[in-house]
């Protein structure tokens, strides 16, 4: 086994302005044992960049998110992120979840696909209209999980440029300080808290309701778990989805002979969705650190008690030794288990609507306009936790 000789190095490696997997990550990935690295904020982590230890550490239960907040957690801002049902283990994490799963069932989201397939048309035809170059983030990629997600929660939809300035303080990584943090989390938890009001004297039929009554009826979760849990939704439910439509489209454009396989094949985009999910890195690196709660061996590293582990799962997703030719983009690849969701029983809630949206997001979008092309200056979102286009101009 090794242990911590050396000084950690600093992470993390991708940068925010390319979807590129860093080839730092390959270099570690062959090297024995795990990395010690250190963020911008927080104390140094161990880090998971193979594929088999990165199911271990994400799915053993040894393993603990709750422990961060009793640490200097690793993060790459000042604030520190109390994330809510993010930062949960069992029984309490199971608890909170149980209300919500039930909505995001592949049953229950799949009697969306209708309503989805139908603003893609219609946002496509605005798009159209508004001829090129046009912005593809801002009038496609966005709206279509902010409606939905809008939708499930009863939030309404004209209140998104003010909820997507929240939610981009929420992930950033840079400019704001602790302070700041702090105060954009408090003014998001104050409208929620208004909104949840305005649903307990009119109840509607939507998620909100639903965990309103879990709430007042029940005594399920406390009135903070209630708009934290409300909160969580609202950001997870647009951001990465809106995220990766432009990231995906980017990737079949760089990649002509696999999106022509696409449009000649139409049928191949549950698999299509999959395979970019692996082969696409979203985040700029590892966070959300799990805490071993007791000595444990990964990967031939002594993890000691109380020490935080950080896992690469888009590292993870390109490991030889899982994947067959990993740095390649085949939407014909079988039998994927990539961990572009996570794993564990942090694994992604809402992975069943992710994957709706992205289907009908791509297909609907490289269908309309088979001369799609990138028609301008990509502007991209930098100093966040997820990277991709901010501004992705498009012609057709």
């Amino acid at each position: 086994m090794t242990t911590a000789s050396t000084a950690p190095v600093s992470y993390p490696f991708n940068i925010a302005e390319s979807l590129d997997l860093s080839a730092e990550y390959e270099r570690v990935r062959s090297s024995p044992g795990l990395l010690k690295v250190k963020l911008a904020y927080g104390e140094p982590a161990w880090l998971v960049t193979r594929y088999a230890e990165a199911r271990f550490v994400l799915g053993d239960q040894r393993f603990s998110r709750a422990e961060g907040i009793k640490h200097d957690e690793p993060r790459q801002s000042e604030g520190s992120r109390d994330s809510g049902i993010l930062s949960m283990d069992p029984p309490d994490h199971t608890r909170l979840r149980t209300l919500v799963a039930k909505a995001f069932t592949v049953r229950q989201v799949e009697r969306l696909r209708p309503q989805v397939r139908e603003l893609t048309r219609e946002l496509l035809d605005e798009l159209e209209a508004a001829g090129p170059p046009a912005d593809l983030v801002d009038r496609y990629a966005l709206p279509i999980p902010v409606a939905v997600i809008c939708r499930l929660l009863g939030v309404p939809t004209e209140d998104r440029p003010q909820f997507r300035a929240w939610s981009d303080a929420a992930l950033s990584t840079s400019s704001l300080t602790a302070e700041e943090f702090d105060a954009n989390r408090e003014e998001l938890r104050a409208y929620m808290g208004k909104l949840i009001a305005q649903h307990r004297k009119d109840p509607q039929d939507d998620l909100m309701t639903a965990l309103i009554d879990a709430r007042d009826v029940d005594d399920r979760l406390s009135e903070l778990e209630l708009v934290d849990l409300c909160v969580g939704i609202l950001v997870a439910g647009h951001e990465t989805t809106a995220t990766q439509i432009p990231n995906f489209v980017l990737a079949l454009l760089d990649h002509p002979e696999q999106l022509a396989l696409l449009r000649e094949q139409p049928e191949l985009i549950g698999g299509a969705v999959e395979e970019l999910l692996r082969f696409v890195p979203l985040g700029s690196g590892a966070g959300q650190a799990r805490y071993a709660t007791e000595d444990i061996e990964v990967g031939g590293t002594l993890v000691r008690a109380g020490e935080p582990v950080l896992v690469a799962m888009g590292a993870a997703n390109r490991d030889a030794l899982r994947f067959d030719a990993p740095g390649k983009l085949n939407i014909q690849r079988t039998g994927t288990q990539h961990l572009g969701f996570g794993h564990g029983v942090h694994h992604c809630l809402g992975a069943p609507l992710a994957r709706l949206e992205l289907q009908e997001a791509l297909s609907a979008l490289i269908t309309r306009f088979p001369g799609l092309h990138v028609a301008g200056d990509i502007e991209w979102k930098t100093q966040m936790l997820v990277r991709g286009p901010r501004v992705l101009p498009v012609g057709w």
